[in-house]
């Protein structure tokens, strides 16, 4: 969160904030004597061994055993960090979470992130109280109407209307004495070339986007008018609340439900994500119709295993499909793509045929490589020897994406048996792809350079600019747990800082001085309070640690296969260990430095 909460800040909420109260908002909890049980959240059992003290306002949990107060448990509950969950906890006791002033996050002008956060709550009210009252509003309640949208889902997704107006939000803020710049430093009104302002949302249906912790930092303003020649949908533009390629709309409803399954649904459209939750869909969230990116993929991989990817079945559909999938299967994420019926999306099709109908189409989901290969096929490129060779080169760079070496090799395996080839000669074209320099002739555009683990890239980058992380970093992850070679090379060089990185490599392989210039050229990724680098490095160790404790799951799960007596046992209980380490390597670097530190002793 960045800042520093008082200590008598903290002892409030704590005060206001039973421990019974809290935990029976999310379990149903009996009395047992003194204390209350309940069956445990954090693991699967069926007779409770989940107490909680009223007396000494803990809980522990017998079986897994986890325990702690109450912010531990939202903590725990909710997958967040300490500043996420007193800030839950602030707004449930109504009290307002101050920092001190050294912690304030502000923009470059000077404003705040809490006025800010307030401001938009309180815009996402007028816009909700005129698509409601106004009788402006009367053509958008007709047209959620018309959509088969109820009020009651606009209350609950806090839905407005921005009226046909220039001056709607400046008027009112003239009104509350709320500075323009505020609202301009929150993206809601424009200046003018001659001087002034005016509204940057008019007449549209106002979406509030929330972050996954439920605070409005957006609005997406979607016309309803569809002979209107004007953009579908204006959006809020980046501010210090609002990175587009950081927010995945109603994630704050799914997460969850997602961290249960292990599995989230990406759609493209606010109302197709509403239309699925209101069908019980409760995991789906929707990019908004951005591009996916790396650090949707990273929010992703904190709840999910596996996303399921339901997008438009026209070629422009297809292509974003492919393209999001390479983005996740980055982040080490399993992919499935299930593709709707033509000239249908989430909305329409559950309209028309009830969930039992998206249901079918998620149960028609297929792997990235399968829906590759369909469309291969369907562009007559598998029916040639020169088209086959085509196809898969273009998996084989699919693949190259993964950042494991286990997932990788299933990848390859099922590659295979789609295009009809032996599978040695397709990993001997995959070792020559990576292998290859780049050349450059009149017949033939130069090879792509080799590809590294974007995780393991990201953290060199990191440490490029953010040569003070070296501490931490190497003292979490040893140079072990990297799989490339390469990448090896530059962290064991960067964590020693040289003066100049290039001389430091000019006896490695071209490779490597090539991946130093390309990591030193790189920009700088994150940075400021809401994001920094030192939670972006803790993000990245915990990533790359994860991905050696699944190949080593893998490998033993492998060899149990064919052991027998007291040999079954032991990789039996070092399954068990290496699977309750991965679910505590999650994104939450308290719990994850325990295992972590684990691993590099």
């Amino acid at each position: 969160m960045g800042g520093i909460i008082p200590k008598n800040l903290l002892e409030d909420i704590r005060s206001r904030c039973d421990v019974v109260d809290v935990i029976g908002a999310y379990l149903q909890l009996k009395r047992a004597g003194s204390t209350f049980r309940a069956l445990c959240p954090f693991h699967k059992e069926k007779t409770p061994s989940f107490h909680v003290n009223p007396q000494r306002q803990i809980f522990h949990c017998f079986g897994c055993g986890k325990g702690g107060d109450v912010f531990k448990f939202v903590m725990e509950y909710e997958n967040v960090d300490f500043g996420a969950a007193a800030r839950i906890l602030a707004q449930r006791a109504g009290v307002h979470l101050e920092f001190e002033e050294s912690g304030r996050e502000r923009s470059p002008g000077g404003i705040e992130k809490d006025a800010l956060l307030r401001l938009h709550e309180d815009v996402a009210q007028l816009y909700h109280r005129c698509l409601l009252d106004d009788k402006h509003g009367a053509a958008a309640r007709d047209y959620l109407a018309g959509r088969a949208l109820s009020l009651e889902v606009a209350k609950d997704f806090l839905i407005g209307y921005a009226p046909d107006r220039w001056d709607t939000l400046l008027l009112w803020a003239e009104k509350k004495k709320i500075p323009v710049k505020l609202l301009e430093a929150a993206g809601l009104v424009l200046a003018k070339d001659a001087g002034g302002y005016y509204d940057r949302f008019r007449n549209r249906l106002m979406f509030s986007i929330r972050d996954e912790l439920g605070r409005v930092v957006a609005f997406s303003g979607r016309v309803m008018n569809p002979d209107e020649k004007t953009a579908k949908y204006v959006n809020s533009p980046e501010t210090l609340l609002f990175k587009k390629g950081r927010i995945l709309f109603a994630l704050d409803r799914a997460r969850r439900a997602i961290a249960d399954a292990r599995q989230a649904i990406l759609c493209e459209g606010q109302i197709d994500c509403i239309r699925c939750h209101l069908a019980g869909f409760t995991t789906v969230v929707a990019s908004q119709g951005t591009a996916l990116t790396e650090d949707h993929a990273r929010l992703l991989k904190r709840y999910a295993d596996e996303i399921l990817i339901v997008l438009d079945a026209d070629t422009a559909g297809q292509n974003a499909a492919l393209r999001a999938a390479e983005v996740l299967l980055g982040a080490g994420l399993s992919i499935r793509i299930a593709a709707l019926p033509k000239g249908e999306d989430p909305d329409s099709l559950i309209r028309k045929q009830g969930r039992e109908g998206f249901e079918r189409v998620l149960a028609g989901a297929v792997s990235t490589l399968e829906f590759q290969a369909a469309l291969l096929g369907a562009r007559g490129e598998l029916a040639s020897e020169a088209g086959k060779t085509r196809s898969a080169r273009a998996m084989l760079e699919l693949i190259a994406r993964a950042p494991t070496a286990v997932q990788r090799d299933l990848l390859l395996h099922q590659a295979a048996e789609l295009l009809g080839v032996s599978e040695d000669a397709l990993r001997q074209d995959a070792r020559r792809l990576q292998r290859a320099p780049a050349r450059e002739t009149a017949e033939a555009p130069p090879e792509k350079p080799m590809v590294h683990p974007t995780e393991e890239i990201r953290l060199l980058e990191l440490l490029v600019h953010n040569p003070d992380l070296a501490g931490v970093v190497g003292g979490h992850l040893p140079e072990t747990l990297l799989t490339d070679a390469d990448c090896r090379v530059l962290y064991r060089l960067l964590l020693a800082a040289p003066p100049d990185l290039n001389a430091a490599v000019s006896e490695e392989g071209a490779e490597c001085q090539r991946l130093a210039a390309q990591i030193q050229m790189a920009p700088e990724r994150v940075g400021g309070a809401e994001y920094t680098p030192r939670e972006a490095a803790q993000d990245l160790i915990i990533v790359i640690a994860r991905g050696v404790l699944e190949r080593q799951r893998a490998e033993k799960q492998k060899q149990r296969a064919t052991a027998q007596g007291a040999t079954f046992e032991r990789l039996t209980q070092e399954i068990a260990q290496l699977t309750l380490d991965l679910r505590n390597l999650r994104l939450d670097w308290p719990q994850a430095e325990l295992v972590l530190l684990s691993l590099a002793d």
